[in-house]
């Protein structure tokens, strides 16, 4: 909570013939709703969610969520809270004929005033529960289709992808502000690994024209066109640019604000790959660096970082993705965002790559992270973790494609850019032993007036709460990833964490 239906972590299970998905706002295209449709069949279909976090309801006994019918039959709305401390609660709304095709915000479940689920017995409903299920017209066989948003309890919005190194010192950048593109940072790449078509069977020519790739203005115009290219003995219909950076580095943020182009089958890429890849012919990252073309690991074992991909879903869907040996191609390690403006407004499109997990984010709001595996892989002994070749200097990629994967082009298409404002790497000073644990816990919400909350992919062993002169408040000997505090007195406290053998020290406040 609350549930904004912007991440994925969101998503609904659905349940006797129900069906859930995200989809736009129809009164604002670039803000995500569940949609939830039923096809009456039975009488209690519905969707359900198991919480990241516990509701708890002696903090806030009231639940609001918005809601739209397509529709303007009278509905009834029913929450109801599962696996829980005491018994499952439910609390049930009327919504009126006449509301359709608008949003109803704001309706309050009260749960101070609850049924016992099953009894019809109500209730001051109390304690914590881990999953709540919404139903529209439980009990009737109703068909329609729902759209709901905002369903909020009142509590601290978690950040479902937290950071656990922040990298903050600007080491290389290209802001593109000379008049032409700087050569010393950037090489055309022209030739596919077998010289005719690339991966994917795309259906372009990649140039070093200043047709295909210029800086005008501040911004870099990666540009695809239909024209007729013959080059290496194979005629294409399409040219582009591809363009690769003479920098490589290990672990660090990626921050590129960039415009994509417009058009069906155009396939625009912001992406990484190990610099140690193996190609047998010259030019692959670029000439005589020694990247490339010298090296002595073939993909997918070097590793591919896809901070942005759009084409390989609809028109409004930019993805992110990783490939090694252990999943590649059409990998399981990918996740999608919907975006409508991709082809009209510029976005930052970033990547935050650590030791122990990579982090994608768009306009600075994280949306996937893939983390280390705990236990190493590797089937060929080769000495290459099949899941996580990434600890090795990675090079980035900036290119338009244009069919292949993305599907057919539009027959109608002439041209269109991708616009890119600035590439951006960032890392830092390296962090301690005792930095990089500790930056694997963030506690929340501080202040606090109840429960302090413990967010981390760590086996707790005990947590300690100490007054800042170093008394022993509270102690908690198990893995549960919060303390309750509600009985302490207001004030500024330490909180010991327990991981691994390790210890970690959080400053925390309490305020009633």
């Amino acid at each position: 909570m609350p549930i904004d239906f912007q991440d994925s972590s969101q998503s609904f299970t659905t349940f006797n013939g129900s069906s859930f998905s995200t989809v736009a706002n129809p009164e604002d295209n670039l803000d995500q709703v569940g949609e939830i449709t039923n096809d009456g069949n039975n009488p209690w279909q519905g969707i359900l969610l198991n919480l990241q976090r516990s509701i708890d309801l002696s903090e806030n006994k009231q639940i609001v969520l918005d809601f739209y019918s397509l529709d303007a039959n009278a509905h009834t709305l029913m929450i109801k809270l599962e696996d829980g401390t005491n018994s499952d609660v439910e609390v049930w709304i009327d919504v009126n004929a006449g509301s359709g095709d608008q949003w109803i915000n704001d309706l309050t479940f009260d749960f101070s005033n609850a049924l016992i689920s099953g009894t019809g017995n109500t209730i001051n409903a109390s304690g914590t529960y881990n999953r709540i299920v919404v139903f529209v017209d439980g009990g009737a066989n109703v068909s329609g289709t729902y759209l709901v948003d905002d369903i909020d309890d009142g509590s601290e919005p978690i950040d479902f992808h937290p950071l656990d190194v922040e990298y903050t010192e600007l080491v290389w950048s290209d802001e593109f502000d000379e008049a032409t593109l700087n050569t010393d940072k950037w090489y055309h790449e022209i030739k596919s690994p077998s010289e005719g078509m690339w991966n994917g069977l795309e259906e372009q020519h990649y140039t070093d024209s200043p047709s295909n790739s210029y800086v005008e203005d501040g911004y870099l115009h990666i540009v695809a066109k239909k024209e007729t290219i013959t080059q290496y003995g194979l005629t294409l219909e399409y040219s582009s640019a591809r363009l690769n950076s003479k920098y490589a580095f290990t672990y660090g943020r990626v921050d590129i604000r960039a415009k994509l182009p417009e058009g069906e089958g155009t396939f625009p890429a912001l992406w990484m790959l190990g610099d140690h890849r193996i190609n047998t012919i010259d030019g692959v990252n670029w000439e005589n660096q020694g990247y490339g073309s010298v090296g002595t690991i073939p993909w997918p074992n070097c590793g591919e970082i896809d901070i942005m991909e759009h084409g390989l879903r609809d028109l409004d869907e930019v993805t992110s993705a990783l490939h090694s040996r252990s999943s590649y191609g059409n990998t399981v390690n990918l996740e999608s965002k919907h975006l409508s403006d991709v082809s009209e407004n510029f976005h930052i499109y970033s990547v935050n790559w650590s030791p122990d997990q990579i982090t994608f984010l768009i306009d600075g709001e994280g949306y996937y992270t893939y983390r280390k595996p705990d236990t190493a892989l590797d089937e060929n002994n080769d000495g290459i973790d099949d899941a996580w070749p990434f600890d090795e200097d990675q090079y980035l990629l900036l290119n338009v494609a244009m069919g292949g994967y993305a599907g057919t082009v539009d027959p109608n298409f002439t041209e269109s850019a991708m616009v890119i404002d600035y590439v951006r790497v960032f890392q830092t000073a390296s962090l301690s032993t005792e930095d990089l644990f500790s930056s694997k816990f963030s506690v929340y919400p501080v202040p606090t007036k109840g429960i302090l909350y413990i967010q981390t992919y760590q086996e707790i062993e005990k947590i300690q709460l100490l007054s800042t002169v170093g008394q022993l408040v509270k102690e908690q000997m198990n893995q549960k990833k919060s303390i309750d505090v509600k009985d302490l007195a207001s004030g500024i406290y330490l909180l010991r964490i327990y991981a691994n053998n390790k210890m970690t020290t959080k400053k925390v406040i309490i305020q009633k």
